[in-house]
């Protein structure tokens, strides 16, 4: 083609390749991109395309199944609980650990070691969620002895109601004693003056208190009722008398001592060191109760890994790994937050809930929002803190969709069932993505 000009005509030079908003030929652009974009349709698009076309398949994936796999989510028990599961973890995980997050985030502002504090705090992040999930698993282990939850709980518990220590403790032959309420009631009534012997066994010699010293028989007092509550049990066939205090033999250092007259305690006491008690003449008449709380079982603490608190247990462990990185993302958009607003807010006679409550949480509501869309996207693919924590006796009531769909597709091998969890799953998170997307292109037109 050719333009007119003065003297005839010209050529019009040849258009040039176009380029990119850098400056970079396009073409060059794709080699450059070709290996990422290779990678995504390996690593990404394919595994989403065959997870579709096998959610469709029967268990052999030789035969169409139509949407059986996709009614097996709404029947199957097993994944109905995980759905249950999966909600709440949805509703209370993200938000405990944004709430905790942004409590540390405002307050480490204030102490003098805030940096070393923000540090402590977000630690558990450098932990893998299988090195979580183990140690969480001795922290809720039932035994006080290995489990540091329930032995914090044990030990405040035993504060407030002390446990016995002799859980298992019983008359034995030709005793004294018969049961009356938990605890065991004299047959006959005691007199001043008079030596009350109250033998008693079913305790092993290494579980006998620290305390417990070789038992004495107790001399009578005039005026006064004494006796001797002591492990009537001697080590060696043969060896011992029964119901007499023998050499070795040990008293029940503690165990409590009621006098009961008409059916109201009179006087009481508590056994020595050595088995021996006194009651005072109060006890004239009266019949001697060892009363049940001598033998109350010892408390064990709660019991985290059963069916009722197994899922509030992982969650727990969840929020202790993620309100680190909470904090530390709302703690960057904190510094980002005008001061003159907090300090005008002040002058205006604001306290500093009103400031935290009026002013900064609002203030803080996009970085809020990320923190909180970003955790619920991973909850819902949590699965390591399920698979270790959880014992198997409980695993059943603590299970979600990510580890179910791991036990359909490995262990009960059903493949179109498992595929289909995974569409399931990859539809629940679509949502919040979109939210996110929404959220952040309306802070770039701002």
């Amino acid at each position: 083609m050719t333009s007119a000009t003065a003297g005839g005509t010209a050529p019009v030079p040849p258009a040039r390749t176009r380029k990119s908003v850098t400056g970079t030929r396009r073409t060059v652009a794709v080699l450059f991109l070709l290996p990422c974009l290779v990678l995504l349709g390996a690593l990404v698009v394919y595994p989403i395309g065959y997870s579709l076309i096998r959610s469709f398949l029967n268990q052999s994936g030789d035969g169409f199944a139509g949407v059986d796999n996709y009614k097996a989510l709404f029947t199957d028990d097993g994944i109905r609980t995980a759905l249950k599961n999966n909600v709440i973890w949805v509703v209370f995980a993200p938000t405990v650990a944004t709430a905790l997050g942004l409590v540390f985030a405002v307050l480490t502002e204030r102490v003098r070691w805030g940096t070393a504090f923000k540090l402590v705090v977000f630690m558990p992040m450098a932990i893998s969620m299988l090195a979580a999930g183990i140690i969480f698993r001795l922290v809720y282990d039932q035994d006080p002895n290995k489990g540091v939850a329930n032995a914090v709980w044990v030990g405040v518990h035993d504060t407030f109601a002390e446990s016995s220590a002799f859980p298992n403790a019983h008359p034995g032959r030709q005793s004294p004693l018969r049961p009356e309420k938990g605890g065991f009631l004299t047959q006959q009534a005691v007199h001043a003056g008079q030596s009350v012997s109250l033998p008693l066994v079913g305790v092993a010699p290494d579980k006998m208190p620290g305390g417990a010293k070789k038992a004495v028989q107790a001399p009578s007092e005039p005026g006064k009722v004494t006796g001797t509550a002591w492990q009537d049990f001697t080590r060696g066939k043969g060896v011992g008398r029964l119901g007499q205090v023998d050499p070795g033999e040990l008293g029940y250092p503690g165990m409590k001592i009621e006098a009961v007259k008409d059916g109201k305690v009179v006087d009481s006491a508590k056994v020595r060191a050595d088995g021996t008690f006194t009651l005072s003449d109060k006890a004239d008449g009266a019949r001697l109760r060892l009363p049940a709380s001598n033998f109350r079982e010892p408390y064990n603490g709660v019991d985290w890994l059963g069916p009722s608190l197994v899922t509030p247990a992982v969650i727990g462990a969840y929020v202790w790994m993620w309100a680190g990185f909470a904090m530390v993302l709302i703690a960057a958009g904190l510094a980002g937050v005008p001061r003159e607003l907090l300090e005008a807010a002040r002058v205006d006679g604001a306290n500093e809930w009103q400031v935290f409550r009026r002013v900064t949480v609002p203030l803080l509501a996009p970085v809020l929002a990320v923190v909180l869309v970003t955790l619920m996207i991973n909850v819902l693919k949590v699965f390591d803190l399920v698979f270790i924590i959880p014992p198997g006796s409980s695993q059943d009531d603590a299970n979600v969709l990510a580890l179910e769909l791991y036990r359909k597709g490995f262990s009960e091998d059903q493949p179109g069932i498992a595929s289909a969890i995974a569409v399931f799953l990859l539809l629940l998170v679509i949502p919040v993505v979109w939210f996110n997307v929404r959220r952040l292109r309306r802070e770039v037109r701002r």
